[in-house]
């Protein structure tokens, strides 16, 4: 009986994190965006405690004032809040959330503490191998408010937060959303250092579960350190509490750029008809005009160059084979290396135009596709 429990459990949690993967081309033209803001903790759960105040009010500030300025300067975007009060909510409850309404974007406030008391700074995760043993720590504090809940065992398949052991088996469900993270994550750092003036911990990867159970491009973020004196000074103050929020704001902002940027492609590609059918083997040619450096002489040298489009379906830090269920039933799967991370890519198109063409239809199989440009094996 405890193992059927287990397979249901299971069962229910690949479900949900599937639904995500489900939006067809109405959202194109629907063109709204979802963002689920996650206050941490909450309730019952204080999160890291200081000498003046708590994680969970921290977090909630912050995410409110955040959401308050998505609204207020993206009006075609969806705000929705795990919390908007001080409540217990259950990890899982946070990612069904997300899940249930289709959210393009996941972002999770959190306020870290240490054993040291000097430890300083912002630090953005995206789910993947804690590599370090201090990664590894963030993460069981993270997921250790699972103990709070009733029956944890049998609602998370036997997973311990507490335990190492436990970390060995937890699945990485997210590669194919893996870059949309990290750059977001990239760009949110980026903003702490030079809108808040904050110490730059970097961008981390660690096994939390709340990322693990979305279906979407995820990130959790560790706005600095309760038990450092300075920084809980610094975060006790509502005028700390807005520019982290508007650090957060403009991170943001600029994903959001790029998010439409992809969207109007898509449209453009799914109301495009008059492209012809993709031919095999087709090739272009460029021509490379080369001035010489030796002589006022400028020669013309035409280069056979084979120049493709391709459409990136994930990035992962794992080599996969051809073979692989994670790609769908997909041929024609190539991969590049670029930042650390194995990035994978679909067909071979003569043209941009083609390749648009097909995307929408791999947008059905992989949220956040998108076109690249090859010349030989390098990407443009």
């Amino acid at each position: 009986m405890k193992v059927s429990k287990k397979i249901l459990l299971l069962i229910s949690l690949l479900s949900i994190i599937f639904v995500g993967l489900l939006k067809t081309t109405n959202t194109y033209a629907q063109q709204t965006f979802t963002v689920v803001l996650d206050a941490g903790h909450g309730g019952k759960d204080p999160g890291a405690i200081g000498k003046k105040i708590y994680e969970k009010d921290i977090n909630l500030d912050i995410v409110l004032k955040l959401g308050d300025m998505i609204k207020q300067n993206h009006p075609d975007v969806k705000v929705i809040y795990t919390r908007k009060k001080d409540v217990f909510v259950e990890l899982g409850e946070r990612a069904r959330i997300a899940n249930t309404n289709k959210a393009d974007l996941f972002i999770s406030v959190h306020t870290n503490a240490a054993k040291s008391k000097s430890a300083q700074g912002t630090e953005t995760y995206a789910l993947g191998l804690a590599k370090s043993e201090e990664n590894l720590e963030v993460s069981k504090r993270e997921n250790s408010v699972i103990l709070l809940e009733d029956d944890y065992t049998t609602k998370y398949a036997g997973f311990d937060p507490t335990s190492a052991e436990s970390y060995i088996m937890f699945e990485f469900m997210q590669s194919i959303h893996l870059e949309q993270s990290i750059n977001l994550a990239s760009f949110i750092q980026e903003q702490f250092k030079t809108n808040a003036n904050r110490v730059d911990r970097g961008v981390r990867q660690g096994l939390f579960w709340v990322l693990r159970a979305t279906s979407m491009p995820s990130v959790l973020i560790e706005v600095g350190y309760i038990s450092n004196a300075a920084e809980e000074n610094y975060l006790s103050q509502s005028k700390s509490r807005t520019k982290i929020a508007e650090s957060i704001y403009n991170a943001f902002s600029h994903y959001k750029a790029d998010w439409s940027r992809k969207q109007q492609g898509k449209i453009a590609a799914s109301n495009n008809e008059s492209i012809p059918a993709i031919k095999d083997n087709d090739k272009s040619q460029k021509v490379v005009e080369a001035e010489s450096r030796e002589n006022q002489n400028t020669k013309t040298e035409i280069l056979n160059v084979e120049e493709d489009y391709r459409i990136q379906i994930f990035a992962s830090e794992k080599i996969y084979k051809q073979n692989s269920s994670l790609f769908k039933g997909l041929t024609q799967i190539k991969y590049y290396k670029e930042n650390g991370l194995y990035k994978y890519t679909y067909g071979s198109f003569a043209t941009r135009q083609q390749a648009l063409k097909e995307l929408p239809k791999i947008s059905k199989l992989f949220k956040g596709a998108f076109v690249v440009h090859f010349i030989g094996d390098k990407k443009q």
